[in-house]
C-alpha cells in the first residue's frame, strides 16, 4: 500500500511538472493567428520565445515583405532559436537577447507583440511594461496570454523575484491589466478560457 501510494503521489508531481512546462500546441497558435489575423508585410514579436513555435508560424504569414523578432533571456534558448532560423532559411526572422528591464527591440518596430505565459515572470514589470509600450507602433497590439496563481505551480515550482502582489506562480487578470494600463496600454479584450486553462488580453498602444 506504500508503495502504491507513492506511486500516486510521484504520478501527481509528474503531471504538474509536464503541465508547467508543456510547450503550445498547433490548435492554439492556429486559434491565436486567427484571432490576432496574421498576414503579409506585419512585424511581430514574440518576447520570451521559449522554442519559438509561435514565431516561426507567424514568419511564415507574414512573408518575405513583414518580419519576426523572437526574443529570449536565456543563451541556450537563444542559440537554439539562431540554429532553428537558419535552418529553416528564415530571412525573415531576427533573433533578440532580451534583459530584465527591456525588450531590447527598436522604438516603434511592430505591429504586435505576444507574451504568452511570461509576464508572470517578469521581475521588473514596470519597466518592461515601459519598454513593451515603446517597442510597439501607434495603434499596435499586445497580446498578453497567462493565468492566475496555480497552488500546485506554487508549491512545487515558485517563481523568484517577482512582486509579492503575484500571489504565488501566475498573476491575477485584474492585476496585470492595472499594471499595463498604468504604463499607458487600454484593454480591448479579454477571453477568459484559453487552452490550458490560460487567459488571454488585448491591449492596444494610444495612436495619439
Amino acid at each position: 500500500m506504500r508503495n502504491k501510494k507513492l506511486l500516486v503521489s510521484t504520478l501527481l508531481l509528474l503531471a504538474v511538472f509536464v503541465s508547467a512546462t508543456w510547450g503550445i500546441s498547433q490548435s492554439e497558435i492556429q486559434q491565436l493567428a486567427r484571432l490576432m489575423n496574421w498576414k503579409p508585410g506585419q512585424v511581430i514579436a514574440d518576447v520570451g520565445a521559449g522554442e519559438g513555435e509561435i514565431g516561426f508560424a507567424a514568419a511564415e504569414q507574414v512573408g518575405a515583405s513583414g518580419k519576426i523578432y523572437l526574443t529570449e533571456l536565456d543563451e541556450q534558448k537563444l542559440a537554439n532559436l539562431k540554429k532553428e532560423a537558419e535552418q529553416r532559411k528564415l530571412r525573415n526572422v531576427a533573433v533578440v537577447e532580451a534583459a530584465e528591464k527591456k525588450t531590447n527591440l527598436p522604438a516603434n518596430c511592430c505591429d504586435a507583440i505576444i507574451l504568452r505565459r511570461v509576464y508572470h515572470h517578469l521581475t521588473a514589470p514596470a519597466e518592461m511594461d515601459s519598454s513593451l509600450l515603446r517597442s510597439l507602433k501607434p495603434g499596435g497590439e499586445l497580446v498578453v496570454i497567462d493565468f492566475p496563481p496555480r497552488k500546485s505551480l506554487t508549491e512545487s515550482d515558485p517563481v523568484r523575484g517577482v512582486p509579492a502582489n503575484r500571489g504565488g506562480h501566475g498573476i491575477p487578470k485584474k492585476i496585470l491589466v492595472q499594471e499595463l494600463a498604468a504604463a499607458g496600454f487600454v484593454a480591448e479584450k479579454t477571453i477568459e478560457s484559453w487552452p490550458d486553462d490560460n487567459y488571454l488580453v488585448i491591449f492596444r498602444k494610444p495612436k495619439h
